[in-house]
Formats: C-alpha cells, structure tokens, sequence
C-alpha cells in the first residue's frame, strides 16, 4: 500500500492556500472522498478545513485510527460532530472564516445546510474550481504512479488480443479484461466528480453496439446488461468484420488513466478502416498544438473543425443528436477532471504537468464506432505518452 508522502500533502495544501489568498477566501472545508484524498492521502469520514494560511486539520469521524496511519498532515484529530468545529478552530487559534470555500458542484444539499448552519455567519461560495485547478497540475509522483497505472491498461489491452473469438459476449470479454486488471492490482473503483457519473473498468463493446447512444456525458455509451446500468458491455455476440472497443481506465494506487483501443476478427468494411486512419490524423493535429500556454477551447476548436473538413460533422464524438462537445478530459484521481479539451473554454489554458486523455472517435449507427484514446500529460516542448499500448487496428 503506497503511502502519499508528507512532502506531497504539503505542496497541495500550499498551492490550494495561494489561491485561496488570490480569491480571498479565510478557508476551504472538503468532504468529498477524491478530494480528501487528494489533500490527506485518506478518505476517512470527517472535514478537512484548509485555513489561508498555518496547518490544515483533518478532523476524523470515522476511522481515526486509519487516518492517522495513512495521512502524513500534521494535524489530524478525531471528530465527534461537525458541531465541534467552530471549538476545534479556536483550539488551533483559527478564527471563524467570514468566507469560506466548499464543494458546491458536489456536496449534498442536506450537508451544506448543516454545515452552513454551524458555521453561522459565513459567506460559502464554491471552492471547486481553486481545489480541481490544483489538481490538475500533476507532480512528478504523480505522474509515476499514472505510469503505473497505464502498464496495467497495456497488459489489459494484451490479453484482450489472446481472448477475442467469434462468439463470446461483449460482457465475456469484459469480464476476462476486469479479472485481468484485478489481478494487476485496480482498485476496482473509477471514480468520476459529475453528479449521476457512474463508471467500471470502462467501456468494452462491439458492432453497432459500440455506437449506440447512452444516458452519460461520453461519445460512446453501450447498451449495457440491463436499464439500471444503460452503458457498457452486454450480451451481444462478438463477429467478424465488426469494430471491437477496448476503453479501459487503468486505476492505481488512486490516480487514473484511460485508453482506446480497436481490433476485429477479420477487418473492417472501408469506410471505418478510413475512419479510424482519421481519427488517428485528429490525434496527430492534438500533438502538433497541444503546448503549455494553448487554449483549451482553441484546441477543440481546430481539431474538430479537422474532422468537420473530412466529412464527419454528424459522425464525430457521437452519433448525431448525441454528440458531446469535447474530444478530451482531464484525469488523475478523477474521470473528469480539469483540463477539459471541449467547446467554450476560451480563458483556461494548458500548463506543464496537466495531464489529460483525448479520445477522437467516429460513430455509425447500426454499424459500429471507431477511434483512439491515450492519456497524455503535457511537458515543456510538448505532449509526452502516458499509455502506450500500439496503437495500430488489431486484426485477429
């Protein structure tokens, strides 16, 4: 079990103070689970208060006992009630804060109103976008770990080629992808911030299932094993001549990353072996542009104007009337996190160390879907691979 290291801890609690001084915020006070993870290397119930400046508390309701094993903050304490709060601050000499930051994108209504009410008054305004700008911002330890993780995506992807025949079921495939991934240590859980976002291991599907459209904000959904579920893999019969997708989210010691991959059993019809060429073309335009100081929407932008002028302005990143409005997501402890390569963001731009995933993809309904996905993160002179499985269209 890998342990966050103190000096990490630090370093994201100071970047998140910086901003905060910017924003003029007197604290940020978190209880989602990615988020304490993130700043304590915990997710143990209870609050985390990151005051504008001295030490963060971790304040623990259960189990304080794990807390403290696994989180290297100085000061972690158990929590009775978020009512002992306001006593706990003046303990460590930390005024009420007049305004103070919290998860509002993803914080239970119920939660904020007690929390709101024990803090009296207090301004709270959304924290989010200062916690998920620090998170998107990577660390060297970071990234190994993402490292980690897309050796386990790339022994998925091996194994998916030694299993594949006519006749299993798209949810055969998946399960011998997941055992595979199991057993090289995933963590089981995907975790994405989007209220209703739900993920597995990720999406496995074939034929004109792989186009069919779905409930979630994703180019490609499934038909999935039953309504309750409404995405990913089913019964459906693996054939010949059909698109098989692999899009698996490796997920390591906590940090997360994502990759496409295509094969079939006996090649594809023309116009996907065409489409598939193309998306790969959208790739190369990303790594042509994708630099530190590039504007995330500005990229969107050219690269599905790219893929308007070859002709598939009704067929890209969705069928039409279920398109989505981003090629790629930020990843690390989340799905969905910060920077998202998408349509509108016109202010944000990318910065050394931000790591994402692009996935162009092309979908025909009643036919099938192709494309290609690599998690990135972004250095000085460029975009540097994180997954690295070939990327060639595997005909078996």
């Amino acid at each position: 079990m890998r342990i966050t290291p103190a000096t990490e801890l630090i370093r994201r609690v100071q970047s998140l103070q910086a901003l905060m001084q910017a924003d003029g915020l007197d604290g940020v006070l978190m209880m989602q689970n990615a988020d304490l993870f993130y700043f304590t290397g915990s997710i143990q119930q209870g609050l985390l208060y990151v005051p504008v400046s001295g030490e963060a508390l971790y304040l623990v309701r259960k189990d304080y006992t794990r807390a403290r094993m696994e989180c290297g903050l100085k000061e972690v304490h158990p929590l009775k009630s978020p009512k002992d709060l306001p006593g706990l601050l003046s303990d460590f000499d930390y005024p009420l804060p007049k305004k103070v930051g919290m998860e509002l994108d993803v914080l239970p209504v119920v939660h904020f109103q007690r929390m709101q009410k024990i803090l009296g008054d207090c301004a709270v305004v959304d924290g989010t976008p200062l916690i998920r700008t620090v998170r998107a911002v990577k660390s060297k330890y970071e990234i190994e770990i993402m490292k980690d993780a897309a050796l386990m995506v790339d022994r998925v992807y091996q194994r998916a080629k030694e299993v594949i025949r006519v006749g299993m079921t798209d949810l055969e495939l998946a399960a011998e992808l997941e055992f595979t991934a199991r057993k090289l240590g995933h963590q089981g859980i995907t975790r994405m911030r989007g209220f209703n976002s739900e993920l597995f291991f990720g999406h496995i599907f074939s034929g004109a299932d792989s186009a069919a459209p779905a409930y979630l904000d994703a180019p490609l959904g499934g038909i999935g094993v039953n309504p309750s579920v409404g995405q990913g893999a089913s019964y459906k019969r693996i054939e010949r001549h059909e698109p098989i997708t692999v899009d698996f989210a490796g997920a390591f010691d906590g940090y997360l990353v994502d990759q496409t991959r295509m094969l079939c059993i006996g090649g594809l019809p023309d116009e996907l072996m065409k489409a598939y060429d193309d998306m790969m073309a959208i790739q190369l335009r990303l790594k042509q542009i994708a630099r530190p100081g590039a504007v995330w929407g500005e990229i969107y932008d050219e690269c599905y104007a790219l893929a308007c002028e070859m002709g598939y302005k009704d067929h890209f990143m969705g069928s039409s009337g279920a398109q989505v409005s981003f090629i790629g997501h930020g990843i690390g402890v989340e799905v969905d996190e910060y920077p998202f390569i998408a349509r509108g963001f016109k202010d944000q731009k990318l910065e050394e160390f931000m790591t994402f995933a692009f996935e162009p993809k092309a979908v025909f309904p009643g036919l099938g879907a192709v494309g290609i996905e690599n998690t990135f993160w972004v250095g000085a002179d460029g975009l540097k691979h994180l997954t690295f499985s070939d990327e060639s269209l595997v005909i078996l």
